[in-house]
C-alpha cells in the first residue's frame, strides 16, 4: 500500500471518528444511569421471571438478590426451569414468594428463552393477576439491593413503559478485560442510549439481563409471542414496546452478571451466535460491516506505523489523532470496567477480533450451524 492510498484512508477514518464523536448522540459518554429514587406513598407489585436452563451455579444468588431487595412493594419471582439437567430448580432455593415452574416441550417457531418467558407470563396471569410490572432477567444476574426501587422509580416518574439496564458484565480474565468493555462500547455505538431514551427517536433497544416492563403494555402488545422467534430478543422487545410508549436504557455498576467468559473461545461463541443475525443474514451488510470496522478501527494504527516507517509523518499524525479520538471515546466505558487508561489503545485489537467473530458467525450460518445456544440451534 502506498501513500496515495493510505492518506485518503487515514483522512476518511479521522472524519468518521469526528462524526461519531459529535453526531451519534454522545453514545461514548456512557452517562445514562438510574438516579436515586424519589419518596413514594405507593410502590407497585413486581414479578421477576427468570428463564433458566442449566443455571445451577448461579441461580441461587440471582433469586436471593431479588428476594433481598430494598423495595417497599411486593416482589415475586418465577423461575421457569427450561429442561435443565444440573439441578437448577433445587439450586434456586426455598423462598416464600418463589414459584418454580417446570418448562414444557419447546414448540416449533419459538426460541427456548422466549418460550420459557411465555410460560412464566402465563403463571403471572393465573396466580398474580394484580402484578403491575414484569422484570425479565437471567439466571446469572445479581441485582443490586436498590435495583428494583430505582427501575420502578424511573418507570413511574417518567412514564416509561420499559426500563432496561446493560448489567455490568464480568471482566476478570485476560480475554474478558480485552473484549467485554469493547462489546459494551460497540453496543452503545450501534444503539446510542440517548437516542433510545428519546421518545421522539425511532432508535429502540434493550438489554436482556434486566428489563422492567409495564404489564399492561406487555399485554397490549401480545406478550412475547410477537417476537417468539427472535434470537436478539431484548432489542426486539425494545422495538416492540417503544412502538407503544417511551423506553429507557442505561448502564449500571451495581447489578452485574456472574457469567464467566474465561477463554477467547467462550466470547467467540457468544458473539458468533447472533452477529450475523444482527446483519439480517445479508452478505452486503457483512461486507459493509467488515469494511467499516477496518476503516474506523484498524486504519488509524496502520496509518501511524506506515507513516513512521516510510517517513510520511503527515499520515502518521492523522492516524495518531484518529487513534487518540478513538481511545478518548472508549475511555468512559473502559473506566466503568475499572480498566486503566492506557488500555484504551487496545481497542483496535478488540475490533479486529470482533470483526473475525462476525465473519465466523456468517460462516456458521452458511454451514447450517447458526444460532447455537445450550444445545439448541435456531435459524441455521
Amino acid at each position: 500500500m502506498n501513500a496515495d492510498v493510505m492518506m485518503p484512508l487515514a483522512g476518511f477514518s479521522l472524519a468518521t471518528w469526528l462524526v461519531l464523536e459529535f453526531f451519534r448522540g454522545g453514545f461514548w459518554r456512557a452517562d445514562q444511569r438510574l438516579s436515586e429514587s424519589e419518596p413514594r406513598s405507593y410502590w407497585p407489585s413486581v414479578v421477576a421471571i427468570i428463564p433458566a436452563r442449566d443455571e445451577a451455579p448461579t441461580i441461587g444468588r440471582t433469586v436471593a438478590s431479588l428476594m433481598r431487595q430494598n423495595y417497599a412493594g411486593p416482589i415475586h419471582v418465577i423461575v421457569v426451569d427450561d429442561s435443565s439437567d444440573d439441578g437448577t430448580a433445587a439450586a434456586a432455593g426455598d423462598w416464600p414468594n418463589l414459584r418454580i415452574v417446570p418448562g414444557s416441550l419447546l414448540p416449533g417457531g419459538w426460541t427456548g428463552k422466549l418460550w420459557a418467558v411465555h410460560q412464566g407470563l402465563t403463571q403471572v396471569n393465573v396466580y398474580l393477576p394484580d402484578a403491575e410490572y414484569i422484570l425479565m432477567t437471567d439466571g446469572d444476574i445479581v441485582h443490586g439491593p436498590d435495583n428494583i426501587t430505582q427501575l420502578v422509580n424511573k418507570a413511574e416518574s417518567e412514564q416509561r413503559h420499559l426500563v432496561s439496564l446493560m448489567v455490568k458484565l464480568r471482566a476478570q480474565s485476560f480475554w474478558e478485560k480485552l473484549l467485554i468493555p469493547a462489546f459494551v462500547f460497540f453496543f452503545q455505538k450501534l444503539y446510542p442510549f440517548p437516542w433510545v431514551n428519546d421518545p421522539a427517536s425511532p432508535t429502540a433497544a434493550a438489554a436482556g439481563g434486566c428489563m422492567l416492563i409495564r404489564r399492561e403494555t406487555l399485554q397490549r402488545v401480545g406478550g412475547v409471542e410477537p417476537i417468539r422467534d427472535q434470537l436478539i430478543d431484548d432489542c426486539a422487545m425494545g422495538r416492540l414496546i417503544k412502538a407503544h410508549g417511551a423506553i429507557w436504557l442505561g448502564l449500571t455498576d451495581e447489578t452485574r452478571s456472574l457469567r464467566a467468559y474465561d477463554t477467547l473461545d467462550d466470547i467467540w461463541n457468544m458473539v458468533a451466535r447472533t452477529a450475523f443475525v444482527q446483519l439480517d443474514y445479508s452478505l452486503l451488510s457483512l461486507i459493509g460491516t467488515v469494511a467499516g470496522m477496518v476503516v474506523i478501527y484498524l486504519v488509524p494504527p496502520a496509518a501511524v506505523f506506515y507513516g513512521l516507517a516510510h517517513g510520511h509523518y503527515n499520515i502518521a499524525i492523522i492516524g495518531g489523532v484518529s487513534w487518540a479520538v478513538m481511545a478518548a471515546s472508549y475511555w468512559p466505558t473502559l473506566k466503568l470496567y475499572d480498566g486503566p487508561m492506557w488500555r484504551a489503545a487496545w481497542l483496535p485489537i478488540a475490533a479486529l477480533l470482533y470483526t473475525m467473530m462476525t465473519i465466523s458467525s456468517a460462516l456458521r450460518h452458511w454451514q447450517g450451524k447458526g444460532g447455537g445456544w445450550k444445545g439448541r440451534h435456531y435459524g441455521g
